[in-house]
């Protein structure tokens, strides 16, 4: 009997796909696609990766592409096609751009690859979701946004650092769309089922100094992607949101049924309905599996309202640039 090992097709060969095609090989996921309409680009990364198999210890396939047929019959497809924003580039011309490379890939994933699970990393995230589902005409439950999963995992090092613990140890949630109105659960927040909050006040022995300290983390969670670009001056991260998307991926290939943020299509669930929002999910076989819906009190329902009125607006815009 012939086994055949998943394909992942990695559209977009920058930086990002770049970590994400040697994350994959380095964890024996499946055989690797990379795309991008870069000519030659896309092979000169993948057989760099593929020539450190021996020292690495992988066996999979890794191939370069400039055309869409070369996904053809993938599994798992993670997008990071789009463009950042520029000097003088507006909101809305970052939306057009990224919208119409979105739409051009969409159609390509269903074209050659019909049957495949979609996880988008482009930005701005919650429109891209929306968008990708629309074109790809996918259920709901296969095609999905990374956001969370980067956002939590910023959130609960910023924890680990603090605390002084293993941030293994350390479970922290980031909920809502994928901006500057992400919501932290910081009530939620616990190192191994110890509560953070908790924590802090014994560290500093004062409930003010504690709270001062979670919300400048919170903050700092807020505004990690901007901290990185600023450091890096000539780019954004690459590294962690590959590192997230290969973590959903997994999932899903390997079924595990881990319980991670993902921006997933809610119906209802939240007090929201038609919208791409960020909460926790089970990814299995079937992709968004199901959504688990954790209780929110009042102040926290509040920011998350506000989290998905920005989505909401952000998907209007789309409409009235003719998306």
């Amino acid at each position: 009997m012939a086994f055949k090992r998943p394909k992942i097709a990695l559209i977009g060969g920058g930086q990002i796909g770049g970590v994400l095609a040697q994350l994959s090989a380095l964890r024996e996921l499946g055989d690797v696609a990379l795309f991008d309409i870069v000519e030659d680009m896309p092979q000169g990364k993948t057989l760099d990766i593929a020539e450190a198999s021996r020292v690495d210890g992988f066996d999979v396939e890794l191939k370069g592409t400039n055309t869409y047929e070369g996904i053809k019959g993938a599994d798992i497809i993670i997008v990071t096609a789009g463009l950042p924003r520029k000097p003088g580039m507006s909101r809305d011309d970052l939306l057009t751009t990224n919208a119409n490379i979105i739409k051009s890939v969409a159609e390509g994933i269903k074209e050659y690859a019909p049957d495949s699970y979609v996880i988008v990393i482009s930005n701005p995230l919650d429109a891209m979701v929306t968008l990708m589902q629309k074109y790809t005409g996918f259920p709901a439950n296969r095609v999905m946004g990374q956001a969370g999963v980067l956002d939590s995992s910023r959130f609960s090092s910023f924890i680990a650092w603090e605390l002084g613990v293993s941030v293994k140890d350390v479970n922290a949630m980031v909920l809502g769309g994928h901006g500057d109105t992400m919501v932290p659960l910081v009530r939620y927040a616990n190192v191994n089922g110890c509560p953070v909050m908790e924590q802090l006040v014994k560290k500093y022995g004062d409930e003010a100094k504690a709270k001062e300290v979670m919300d400048a983390m919170v903050e700092r969670t807020k505004k990690a992607g901007g901290e990185v670009v600023g450091l890096l001056k000539t780019g954004s991260a690459f590294y962690s949101p590959a590192s997230s998307a290969i973590a959903m991926a997994e999932s899903i290939i390997k079924d595990q049924k881990r319980v991670l943020p993902t921006c997933a299509y809610l119906e209802g669930q939240y007090g929201v309905d038609g919208y791409y929002v960020g909460v926790p999910v089970v990814l299995g076989a079937n992709g968004v599996e199901r959504i688990i819906e954790v209780d929110l009190d009042e102040e926290e329902q509040k920011a998350m309202d506000v989290s998905v009125n920005a989505v909401k607006n952000l998907v209007a815009d789309m409409g009235k640039l003719g998306f």
